[in-house]
Formats: structure tokens, C-alpha cells, sequence
């Protein structure tokens, strides 16, 4: 039996050796080590199965002979059927795959080693590129001093400066570079027009470049609103060429590759997002979504043992501290919700009815006062600094309306008594709701302007199918629009950092009225600052098509940004008075980001299947529509490749693969809720093993209580027979000195 478990650990540790031999030497060691005893054992069966050992004769009768095959196991006496033998269905296979390919087993240590290789270096490369992450230890201190919440916007701020920086090196790479070279080698070769161009010789007039040498002054206006100089540039989409270049059995056409490179550039950050989604979406399945089972992973699992020095231990402990009273003061006020009578909860559901229509109103009259401020802006046409007012009236109204009505809506949210979390969030859905639709009010209000209201057949639109004498390059001036919000939030920004909260955090400091210390230091407020991030964001995909360099001003953007808001961070505030769980506010973040990528690609399709390019400007502007170009494009591949295509944009390939996504969708829908219903068991099945341990606890302390009093009970000194000399030098088990005679007893 000792060589049978023998062999069954070489085997199935893959050692090569000649099993003939090997039995044989197992044999001899056997019975070398273990002789075979001459004598009855005198335990007999009292022996425990550990210490009993078979005798030597008995050895051979479960052994099997490895180099013959299964098939003479009938001419042989010894049973080397693998159906007869005691053996697992592991090393039944084993001998099974040696008997029949007569090869030797080939070792696994080699493999278990470069196993081990790869995983070390795995390691070594995933230390070294933390040292290449991106504000990793700003982050890491911001998150020490002031939580989770506040870690969670400079995280997001990151993703987004990654994203956009990704997305500036892919627009550059396949069109302002390519852009360049041909405009500077003079390879312009221009596509011949594919509309009639008999009626509309007026539209093709556009001439932005300045006549004159302007000054320093005309210099600044066009710098900030995006005129003159800076219209005529590769900034704006009106500057590039409708061009096709072939030299050599090469071709590059510029208009298709500005398309496809803007609906790639839309894909690829809806992909990011989806993934940082996933990866946020883990966490609030793994923590439940609530502080319910946090507190044992947050103490137990939460420290970081990688930690060197007293500064990143102080960071790390005012991180966990953070938590902790994000925690409890969620529990907290659930625990006061549940305790509400019927009475106190139908007039809190009225309340909130009654605060959430006041909100409604506010929103309503900030969108009518938007799209009247539009209207206003494009209608008039002055020079100097009034006309540069009034192209920024529309930005001036929409910063103004997203600083005062989040202020009111907050206040609001306090009467609406909601935790903490759930206050955030809720500010956070009223705040994108008023961003993102006053950026629609203002798409739109510009669609009225540019299209005659839809209207084609108008005197306005009628010649050139769009309103030329006010828009000869609509698009370019969408791009303006987008442009001024881009800048104007910027400037806002740096202006209300240093004549706001420096002079606020200056006079807080050095004077001691009541007024001052009650106000105190801002605070950072999370939700506010998310949102006007997702409002940039949305901002430059909507402005992506007509302003392709708006990802890489946005980039620079972010990264004054991070500066200036860890700058104000440390000076000018303090820690957040009340706290919110980080790991479902980021999932909210990344939702409301999607929510934006949802508006700018309304914007996308609509301007690329429906309005009309400009006849002056742009790579679309001898195009029906923008789209006209892929067809174009598909035409002139070969037979196959163009069928290929085809056959995937008809019906025959996109109804069933809309229902094999919606299958698809279902079957991942009824897998989670099964995994959520497991996940839900196992935690029920913790509380109960938490609670029988607690039960459990509870006896053994009880038990040890009883029998420290029955201890504590003086005992009765049994009475016994003794001679009358005898005396007891032992009280209650204890040793008594007094009671030891000086001298020996004398007799009576």
C-alpha cells in the first residue's frame, strides 16, 4: 500500500522514471524499512488505523504492474485490471495514458517555474508603470485629507484628461497631420461636385481671412471668440479641403477619413466609459451598494500593509476615517427613516412633491431665458467690445444659470431631508439636467436659426437649403459657439479662484468677527464640480465635428484644472462636514457622462445625415450631406468588398443581429439577477452564522461566569478521621504557613 501512495504522488507530480524499475526499488525499500513481522501483534485490532500497518506478503495484491498493458490482464494472476484496483479516477487515467501510449510523463516543473517567471514579472512591470500613473500621489493625498468623495472627482478629472489626450493624438494622427502635409506639398486634388451647382453660385462665397493687418486689440477679440485669424485655421472645420489625394497608388481622402475619424473617436469613448463603468460597477455589487457588510472588509481588508513612512500611514488612516463616517451616518439616518410613523412619512412624500415642482419652475424659466438670449446674440452683428459681449451673452447666461440654480436646488435638498449619498446624487441629476438641456436649449435655438426653423421652402433657406446670409459657414460657427464655452468656463474658473475663494479664505483667516468664523472656509463640493467636468466633456463631443482641436484644448484644460483646484483644495477649504460613499457616486459620475455622450451624438447624426454641409466651406461642402461621402467611398472598392458591406448595412444582417443582441441582453439580464440572488443568500446565510456565533459567544460567557462564581464560593472543609495530633496545613487548596507546628505534638 506505502508504494501504491508512493507511486501515486510521482505520478501525479509527472516524475519521468521507468515504472518496472521504480516498483521493484519501492519493493526492496519496503521491505528493508518495514520487515515483515515474525510475531503476532500484540495490539490486535486495538491498533488505530494510523498505526496499522499491512504485513509484508500483502503488499503485492494491490499493486499493478505499469509497463503491461491492459490487455494481458486476463492471461496474468495479479489483478491489473484499473476497474479492479483501489485506485482514485485521477491516477486510474494516469496509468490508463501510460499503458496505452508507452511514453514516459513528461515533467511539469519547467512549466511551474516559467509559470512563476512570467507571474514575478508580471509584477515587476505593474510596480514599475505605477511609478508612470498619472497624479498618483496628489490623488493619494487628496484622498487621505479629504476622503473618498472628494478623491473621487480628481480620479474622474484624470480619466477625462487621458481620454481627451487619447482622442487629440487620434484626430491629429489621421487629419490635421495628413491635413498639413498635403496642404504644404500642394497635393490637393478636389472631388467633383455631386449636386447641381447652377443656382447656387452665390453660396459658394466665403472669405474669413483679414484684408488688412489688424492690431494687437482685433488680435485679442479674435483670440477669444474664435474670429478672424483664428476662424480661418485648422481649429475649425471650414479651413480643410475636399480633397483626394493618389500619387503612386496611394490615395487618402481627406473628407472620408474627417468622417470616419469623428464616428471613431465618438466609439472609442463610449467604449472607455462602458469599461470604467464595469470596473466601477464591481465595486458596488462587491460592497453591496451600502454599508451593509462593509465595516468587517473596511477593518479587516481595507489597510494597506505596502505603506512606508509616518506620512502615507496618516494618509492612509485618515482615508479609512473618512469612510467609517460615511458609513455611519448612513445607517444613522436610515435607521431614523424607518422609525417615521405614518403620519411623518405622507407629509415628508408632500413635502418633497411640493420642493420638487419649485425646482421645475426654476429649470423651466432658465431654459426660456437661454434660448431668448440666443436669439438675441445671432440676430445682432456689432463690432469691438459690445459684439464680443454679445457673442458671449448666451455663455454669460448659461454660467450664470448653472451657479445660482444649483445653489437654490442644494438648499432645497436640505428641506427634502435625503442622506447623505442620496442628496448628492439627487443634486447631482437636478444639476446635469439643467446643464446638459440648457446646452440642447442652445442646439437648438442654433438649428431654428440655421435650418429656418426646418423649414427649407423659406426665402431665408431657400437658395442655398440653409440660412447663408447669416451663416455662410454654419458649421464653423457651431464650432465658434462651442469654443466660447469652452473658454468662457475656463476663465470662470480661474476668476472665481482668485477673487473669490482666496479673498474669502484671506479674511476668514485674519479676522475673528462671529460673521466670518460662521461662514468659515468653503467647502468642496463634489457634486457641483462633477457636473461642470461632465458638462466640459459634453461641450467638446458636441463641438468635436466642427472644432476638431477642441479635445486637445480641453486636454490642457483639465490639466489647469487639476492644478488649481488642488491648489484651492488645500488653501482655501476644509474637509466636507457631511460625507458620501465614493464607490456608487463614481458609478453616477460615469452614468451622467454617458448621458452627455448621448446628447453630443444626436448632435453627430442629425448634422451628418439631415442638414445640409455649407456650399463655401469644409471637406462636405460639394455634398448633399456628409454622409454622401461613405457610399461614394464604398463605390469605387471592388465587387466583393462592396457587396460585403452592403450585405452588413441591409436588413438581412441587422435584424437578426439585433435579435441575437436582444437574446444576448436577456440571457446576461437573467444571469445577473441569478448571480444578485445568490449573492443575496450567501449574505443572509453570513448574518446567520453571525448570529449563531454571537448565540455561541453568548453561552461560553456565560458558561465561564458560573463557573467563576461557583470558584469564588468558599468550599466546606470535609470532615474526615484523623488522630487528634493532626493538623490541617491546607485551607480551600491552598497552602497555610499558620497552620504549620513549631515542634512535634507531644502526647497526652
Amino acid at each position: 500500500m506505502i508504494m501504491l501512495i508512493i507511486g501515486e504522488l510521482f505520478v501525479l507530480c509527472g516524475i519521468h522514471v521507468n515504472s518496472t524499475c521504480f516498483l521493484m526499488e519501492l519493493r526492496e525499500f519496503n521491505n528493508q524499512v518495514h520487515p515483515p513481522p515474525d510475531y503476532p501483534s500484540p495490539h490486535g485490532s486495538q491498533h488505530s488505523l494510523r498505526l496499522r500497518t499491512v504485513p509484508a506478503q500483502d503488499t503485492n495484491a494491490n499493486q499493478f504492474d505499469w509497463a503491461s498493458p491492459a490487455e494481458d490482464a486476463e492471461d496474468s494472476n495479479e489483478p491489473r485490471n484499473l476497474r479492479e484496483l483501489p485506485l482514485h479516477m485521477g491516477l486510474k487515467k494516469a496509468v490508463w495514458q501510460v499503458q496505452q501510449m508507452r511514453v514516459p510523463v513528461v515533467s511539469s516543473s519547467w512549466n511551474i517555474k516559467q509559470s512563476q517567471t512570467f507571474r514575478r514579472f508580471c509584477e515587476v512591470v505593474k510596480y514599475i508603470l505605477s511609478y508612470f500613473v498619472l497624479w498618483k500621489r496628489g490623488i493619494q493625498r487628496i484622498g487621505g485629507h479629504f476622503g473618498g468623495g472628494v478623491q473621487s472627482y480628481f480620479l474622474f478629472l484624470r480619466f477625462l484628461v487621458i481620454l481627451n489626450f487619447l482622442s487629440s493624438l487620434l484626430i491629429a494622427a489621421f487629419v490635421l497631420i495628413p491635413s498639413i502635409v498635403f496642404r504644404s506639398m500642394n497635393l490637393n486634388s478636389t472631388i467633383a461636385p455631386t449636386v447641381n451647382l447652377t443656382d447656387e453660385e452665390i453660396c459658394l462665397q466665403y472669405d474669413p481671412k483679414p484684408g488688412v493687418l489688424p492690431v494687437f486689440y482685433t488680435y485679442f477679440l479674435d483670440l477669444v471668440s474664435g474670429t478672424g485669424f483664428m476662424e480661418y485655421s485648422y481649429l475649425f472645420y471650414g479651413y480643410y479641403n475636399n480633397s483626394v489625394i493618389e500619387s503612386n497608388s496611394f490615395s487618402y481622402n481627406i473628407p472620408l477619413a474627417y468622417l470616419l475619424t469623428a464616428a471613431f473617436y465618438f466609439l472609442f469613448c463610449l467604449i472607455c466609459t462602458i469599461i470604467r463603468m464595469g470596473d466601477t460597477a464591481r465595486l458596488v455589487v462587491v460592497t453591496g451598494g451600502g454599508a451593509v457588510g462593509g465595516y468587517s472588509m473596511l477593518v479587516f481588508t481595507g489597510w494597506d500593509h505596502g505603506l512606508q513612512g509616518n506620512r502615507a500611514t496618516k494618509l492612509k488612516q485618515n482615508n479609512l476615517r473618512h469612510r467609517l463616517q460615511v458609513d455611519l451616518e448612513e445607517e444613522r439616518l436610515k435607521k431614523k427613516s424607518a422609525s417615521l410613523t405614518l403620519g411623518q412619512t405622507v407629509s415628508l412624500y408632500t413635502l418633497r412633491v411640493f420642493l420638487n415642482l419649485v425646482v421645475l419652475i426654476l429649470i423651466g424659466a432658465t431654459f426660456y431665458g437661454i434660448a431668448k438670449a440666443t436669439q438675441f446674440s445671432q440676430s445682432m452683428n456689432p463690432t469691438g467690445f459690445m459684439g464680443l459681449l454679445l457673442q458671449y451673452l448666451p455663455s454669460m447666461v448659461i454660467t450664470a444659470s448653472n451657479f445660482v440654480v444649483p445653489l437654490l436646488c442644494d438648499k432645497i435638498a436640505l428641506l427634502e431631508k435625503y442622506s447623505p449619498s442620496t442628496t448628492v446624487i439627487l443634486a447631482l441629476l437636478r444639476a446635469v439636467f439643467l446643464r446638459l438641456v440648457s446646452l440642447g436649449v442652445l442646439l437648438y435655438t442654433l438649428w431654428e436659426q440655421i435650418t429656418c426653423k426646418g423649414d427649407i421652402s423659406n426665402e431665408n433657406c431657400k437658395p442655398c437649403h440653409y440660412y447663408y446670409d447669416q451663416y455662410k459657414c454654419w458649421e464653423t460657427r457651431v464650432g465658434q459657439e462651442m469654443y466660447k464655452l469652452t473658454l468662457f468656463d475656463f476663465l470662470i474658473t480661474i476668476a472665481t479662484l482668485i477673487l473669490v475663494e482666496f479673498p474669502r479664505r484671506i479674511v476668514v483667516d485674519h479676522c475673528s468677527c462671529k460673521l466670518t468664523q460662521l461662514v468659515g472656509r468653503q467647502e468642496f463640493l463634489v457634486a457641483p464640480n462633477v457636473l461642470a467636468l461632465v458638462y466640459s466633456q459634453t461641450v467638446v463631443w458636441t463641438g468635436a465635428l466642427f472644432c476638431p482641436l477642441l479635445p486637445f484644448i480641453n486636454t490642457i484644460k483639465f490639466i489647469l484644472f487639476y492644478y488649481c483646484k488642488k491648489i484651492t483644495l488645500f488653501q482655501n477649504c476644509q474637509p466636507a462636514t457631511r460625507n458620501f460613499r465614493s464607490t456608487t457616486s463614481n458609478f453616477f459620475f460615469l452614468l451622467v457622462l454617458l448621458f452627455g455622450w448621448a446628447l453630443s451624438s444626436v448632435v453627430l447624426l442629425y448634422s451628418v445625415a439631415k442638414i445640409h454641409p455649407s456650399y463655401g466651406c469644409g471637406p462636405f461642402r460639394l455634398n448633399s450631406a456628409m454622409w454622401d461621402v461613405v457610399p461614394g467611398a464604398v463605390k469605387m472598392l471592388n465587387h466583393t468588398s462592396e457587396e460585403f458591406l452592403f450585405y452588413i448595412g441591409s436588413q438581412k444582417f441587422s435584424i437578426p443581429l439585433f435579435i441575437f443582441s436582444c437574446v444576448l441582453l436577456c440571457y446576461v439580464s437573467a444571469l445577473t439577477s441569478v448571480h444578485g440572488k445568490s449573492v443575496t443568500l450567501l449574505k443572509s446565510q453570513c448574518k446567520l452564522e453571525q448570529r449563531d456565533k454571537q448565540f455561541l459567544v453568548r453561552q461560553i460567557e456565560e458558561l465561564n461566569a458560573k463557573v467563576q462564581k461557583e470558584q469564588r464560593e468558599p468550599q466546606q472543609p470535609q470532615r474526615e478521621t484523623k488522630p487528634l495530633n493532626h493538623t490541617a496545613t491546607q485551607w480551600n487548596q491552598h497552602y497555610n504557613y499558620a497552620f504549620e507546628p513549631d515542634e512535634e505534638p507531644r502526647p497526652y
